[in-house]
Order: C-alpha cells, then sequence, then structure tokens
C-alpha cells in the first residue's frame, strides 16, 4: 500500500473524517491540560493539531513511518517534536510520556502488538495508551466501508480492509491484552458528515492514498467507472450525509 502521494492528497482522502474523529478520540483518551502525549503513527497531523490546541505544542511528540508527513507535521504544528520512525521502534525514552495515542493506525503496523508494547513502553506507568481504527468489519459503517462494498460487489475476491487488525468490535481489545496492557476498556466513536455531491465523494478515491488507492490504480479505465457507479447506486441522492463509526480502546500502561 502507499501513503506516498503526499499530504495534501492524505488530507483530501481521509482528512475529512480523520479531522471529526481526532477530538471524538481526544476526548476518549483522557487528554487534559498539562499532560504530555505523544501520537503514534500521526499522518499528516490530524490528531497531532487537536492535541496541539488543547495542550500546546511543547506537550506534543509525534512520529510516522512516512517523511512526507512527518514534514507536514513539522509544518502545521511548528514547536511539536515530530519524528521519522514506525510504531515498533519510538525513538523516545521510556515513560517520557503521560499517554500515547494511535489514530487510525494499529491496522498498518508491521507488528501490530509489538507497535503497542512499544506505546506502553514511553509511557508512564499507570498511564494511558489508546487506539481507535476505522470499523472496516463486513457491513460496518467506517467511511471506506460503501467504496468496499461496491468493490465486493464487482470483484467477489477483493479483500477490502476487514482483515487488517483491529479493524472488527472487540478487536483492540484483544491486542492491546495480547501486548500486555491492563484495564483495557474498548466502545465506538460515531459523528456524522455530509457531502455535497457524489464527485465531491467519489474523487478523492483516485489519488492514490492507502489500499483503496493500489486498488483503484490496478484497475483499467473501464473498471475504475464500473466501480465509480457501483459506488453511486449504493448512495442516496446528494447531498447525503454518512454516519461514520471507529472502534476505539484504552488501557494502562
Amino acid at each position: 500500500m502507499s501513503f506516498f502521494s503526499g499530504a495534501d492528497a492524505y488530507d483530501r482522502f481521509m482528512g475529512r473524517y480523520s479531522v471529526e474523529l481526532a477530538p471524538l478520540f481526544a476526548d476518549f483518551s483522557g487528554v487534559e491540560p498539562g499532560l504530555r502525549v505523544v501520537d503514534v503513527g500521526c499522518g499528516p497531523g490530524a490528531l497531532t493539531t487537536e492535541l496541539v490546541s488543547r495542550l500546546g505544542a511543547e506537550l506534543v511528540a509525534a512520529a510516522d513511518p512516512t517523511e512526507p508527513f512527518v514534514e507536514a507535521v513539522r509544518e502545521r504544528n511548528p514547536g511539536v517534536d515530530a519524528r521519522l520512525a514506525p510504531a515498533e521502534n519510538l525513538p523516545f525514552d521510556s515513560d517520557e510520556f503521560d499517554s500515547a495515542l494511535a489514530q487510525l493506525v494499529v491496522h498498518f503496523m508491521t507488528d501490530p502488538v509489538a507497535g503497542l508494547r512499544e506505546m506502553g513502553r514511553v509511557t508512564r506507568q499507570r498511564w494511558l495508551v489508546t487506539a481507535c481504527v476505522w470499523d472496516h468489519a463486513p457491513g460496518g459503517s467506517g467511511p471506506l466501508s460503501l467504496f468496499w462494498e461496491a468493490t465486493h460487489q464487482l470483484d467477489p475476491g477483493s479483500r477490502g480492509e476487514s482483515y487488517m487488525a483491529g479493524t472488527g468490535e472487540g478487536d483492540l481489545a484483544a491486542l492491546f491484552a495480547e501486548a500486555g496492557i491492563s484495564s483495557v476498556e474498548d466502545g465506538a466513536l460515531t459523528f456524522e458528515v455530509e457531502h455535497a455531491s457524489f464527485e465531491e465523494w467519489w474523487e478523492p478515491y483516485t489519488l492514490g492514498v492507502g489500499p483503496v488507492g493500489v486498488y483503484v490504480d490496478g484497475l483499467d479505465e473501464a473498471g475504475v467507472e464500473r466501480l465509480r457507479e457501483a459506488c453511486r447506486a449504493l448512495l442516496p441522492p446528494a447531498p447525503f450525509t454518512l454516519s461514520i463509526r471507529a472502534w476505539a480502546a484504552r488501557g494502562r500502561a
């Protein structure tokens, strides 16, 4: 999969949802003034920006394995300690933070359990480790669910993203337990997003971002058009509102 299409493309593709999710996730994570936190798998900074607004840049660090995203976080949030690194090998000291947060990244970790353990390592004892992932389960309410439903109609062998770690109800809690994180609680974060037109909804799927971008890039022109129209058939007339859900979990390091 590719996230090297750049921060602007990612913003157009996923930012329209991740920005709305960030304050809900920060609330779920118990972020409050005075805490020092790290945003693990920060992407171009939807959650980082929310954390800075609550805590100030001096109390926020971030890490991501994609260089354009790290550069975007540094540019958009001056003063944040943003570093190029994967979740499984965080370049921070043990017990450095009061809380470690991972928004929409556990399912992309090479080793989710190792990544969560690293989040626990850099978090002070008895403070929170939290994560959230879109509801990618079949029939789920993630922002990409309709796209993958249309894809499966045309290509029953397509896998979508439901096989990825943490994407079903209860999956994150199980990963937390395997990583040795205690007192785990999980739940759902839900919100609504309005789309003005089908074209506004569809166009970001053509930008080459993530598993969706890989799938669309693998189609010929006729295949893209078939998929486009299959998606249109599943959506109500514009403008329309989508109800979006992410699974979330929190526990003590």
